[in-house]
Order: structure tokens, then sequence, then C-alpha cells
């Protein structure tokens, strides 16, 4: 089976699993994808899961303004196949909040360039990226401590753009969800990890950005 039949195939049986009412009651910041059938991510996971692993027709899939496919296409990809050449390639499809968590959970943290990506994406101008970043950062177990610095200092960064209205309110409140997730598994490891985090947070004026990290890191590192 080539490449276009096999993703007829996914797609077919996607469409068996549609839910319009899942899709009309779906949430996400960013840009819909121009066909949604309203798969469950559960389901959407099992389907794509039973396919077997093939970067190249990942990327095929990737590229449809399909949602399904494209989420899907973050569990066929191969993980040890991504190379910080092809980044900016995953970077560019990254349309919504949905998507972006999904490629954080399915492909980057799994990825051994993952944290050469971190370094990049942290300081994109695209928030979707940025968020990524950060989600991806949460489940990489080996994640320096200098992660939370460089997320909270995206925060910072976003929240002068937003200010100035050069980019979207939800810009700023992705990124800042994104970096209360980064930090306060970062601040968990031990006290001098919880002592870092916290004065990093405290770093960098009054936005109400910040000031939301600033809650959310009080209580979920309380000691």
């Amino acid at each position: 089976m080539d490449s276009t039949s096999r993703m007829v195939a996914l797609l077919a049986a996607m469409r068996r699993q549609r839910n319009g009412a899942v899709a009309d009651g779906m949430r996400c910041y960013g840009a819909a994808c121009g066909l949604n059938y309203g798969v469950s991510l559960p389901t959407l996971r099992t389907i794509a899961r039973a396919e077997t692993p093939d970067h190249d027709f990942a990327r095929l899939l990737f590229r449809q303004d399909v949602r399904e496919l494209r989420l899907a296409a973050l569990h066929i990809a191969v993980p040890e196949s991504l190379t910080v050449d092809e980044a900016e390639f995953w970077a560019a499809g990254l349309c919504n909040s949905e998507i972006a968590e999904e490629a954080a959970f399915a492909l980057l943290h799994r990825s051994p360039v993952f944290p050469q990506l971190f370094e990049t994406w942290i300081s994109d101008r695209r928030p979707l990226v940025v968020y990524a970043a950060s989600m991806a950062a949460v489940r990489w177990p080996a994640a320096p401590i200098g992660w939370c610095e460089a997320a909270i200092g995206a925060i910072v960064r976003w929240a002068a753009l937003v200010e100035r209205g050069e980019q979207p309110d939800y810009a700023v409140r992705l990124i800042a969800q994104g970096a209360v997730a980064l930090s306060a598994v970062l601040g968990s490891r031990n006290e001098e990890s919880r002592l870092t985090v916290l004065r990093a947070a405290g770093r960098g004026g009054d936005a109400p950005a910040l000031l939301f990290l600033r809650e959310e890191l009080a209580w979920r590192l309380e000691r």
C-alpha cells in the first residue's frame, strides 16, 4: 500500500469515529484545522498507535489540514528520526494549542535532540512553539533547572509584546501555563530546586502572567 492509499485508509478509520458534538465543544487557542471530525484524543491515539511507525508517512500526514491526521502524525513519527534541521517543519504545523500539547506529549520529549530544540523553541516568536517547548520539557527527565529561568523569561518577553498589542492575549496565557507546569516539576525535586524556582519566579515585574505564575507556584511548591 502506498502512502496515499495508507493515508486514505487512516482517514476512513477516523471518519468512522466522528463525533460532531465533540468537535463543536472543543476549546483551544490558535487556528482550527480546515477539517475536524471530532474524534476524541484517546480514540485517535489508539488508531494512530496501531499504525507502523514511519517518519516520512508522518510528515505527509502532518502537512494535511485535517485535525485527526495532523494529530495522528505525531504518534506515527519516529522520535529518533527527528532532527534539529527538520524541526522547523514540525514547528510550522503547530497551528493551535491542542496540536502543540500533543506534539509535546507524543513526539518532542521522546526525541534525543529535544534539549537542543528547547533552547531554540523557548525563544521562538510563535507562542505555540514556545508552549510546546515548555510542555515537552515537563516530561524530559533530566531537564536542567536553568530551563525554568528560560521559561519564565519567555513570560516576561511575551507580556511586553501583548501589552504593546503586538501579540494576542492568549499568547502570554499559554506561555505562562507552560512555565507553571515546568517550574512546578523542577521545583519539586528538592529544597534547593524549590528555592531556585521561587527566586526566578519573583523576578521580572508584575505583569498579570507573572502574578499568575507566582500564585500557582506558591501553593504547588508550598512546604
